[in-house]
């Protein structure tokens, strides 16, 4: 198998035998992988509108830093769904209590997309929780996001989403990834979206008016040290994005990529690359 960077392409199975498995936290089934190793947990939360399957470009090189757990957060991927948890404010209370019930005390945390402003506003609620954070290609300032996110945060209720959720996800990340993901990923993302689980996981992104402008007021007050890596052509979470939270953040820093939105996948390498720099130390001059 061809390895670049430290970046193995995922021609077979994703993860290891007995994984990805259930997790009960507040009732809700939640998925996860995880990956022995040593030294301070790394937790992971999928993108949307895929799955923990979009960490399929990065996962080797993610799990030779350190032991890693992956989640499908509530409503998103193949986790359970709870009405009042698809908002970023009540999603980043779930996060905490996502790491208790894991035994997780600190760690170094990774939230693309949707994560953005969930890991933030946990962080905001217990800084004691996170070492440092990775996020990027998530709205920040409703001002700023793209025409097609914008499109669905302000549809009315029905006007947005095809009966069949699942064909339209595969559709929409065939169109948008500059590589097409293996079989497998797309597989599952296809499955995380069916019926009208893309429509319900679309609440979350329609709470930003409400949300994001509490968000803004806490940034401030963040001390822990966050990287905001962007793409530079993402159509849906412009870069500008990155550069907000990085205006607002006290230790912060922004890297931009030479990727669209799933700069996970556009940018597996670059993306590592950042990531490794970051929580082999890096974290500490922010």
């Amino acid at each position: 198998m061809t390895i670049w960077n430290g970046i193995h392409p995922m021609n077979t199975t994703i993860f290891p035998a007995g994984s990805p498995e259930f997790l009960t936290v507040d009732g809700l089934q939640i998925r996860i992988s995880r990956s022995e190793g040593d030294g301070l947990p790394i937790l992971i939360t999928a993108p949307w509108p895929q799955s923990i399957y979009a960490f399929h470009a990065i996962w080797p090189a993610l799990t030779a830093l350190g032991p890693v757990v992956a989640v499908d957060l509530p409503g998103f991927g193949r986790s359970d769904r709870r009405a009042e948890l698809m908002a970023p404010e009540p999603m980043g209370g779930f996060v905490t209590r996502l790491a208790a019930a894991l035994g997780i005390e600190r760690c170094h945390a990774i939230g693309p997309d949707v994560g953005t402003s969930a890991m933030l506003f946990a962080a905001a609620t217990r800084p004691s929780l996170f070492e440092s954070l990775v996020i990027g290609s998530g709205g920040a300032d409703m001002e700023l996001v793209g025409k097609g996110l914008r499109g669905v945060i302000e549809a009315r209720e029905g006007e947005y989403g095809e009966p069949e959720g699942g064909a339209q996800v595969v559709g929409t990340i065939t169109r948008l990834t500059r590589q097409t993901p293996p079989a497998e990923a797309m597989e599952d993302f296809r499955l995380s979206s069916q019926g009208r689980r893309w429509i319900e996981a679309a609440d979350y992104v329609r709470a930003y008016p409400r949300d994001l402008p509490r968000l803004k007021s806490l940034l401030p007050a963040i001390r822990t040290p966050v990287l905001v890596i962007s793409g530079k052509d993402d159509p849906i979470v412009p870069p500008e994005n990155g550069a907000f939270l990085v205006r607002h953040l006290p230790r912060s820093l922004h890297t931009v990529l030479d990727a669209g939105h799933f700069v996970w996948e556009d940018d597996a390498a670059g993306y590592m690359h950042a990531i490794s720099a970051w929580l082999g130390g890096g974290y500490r001059q922010a």
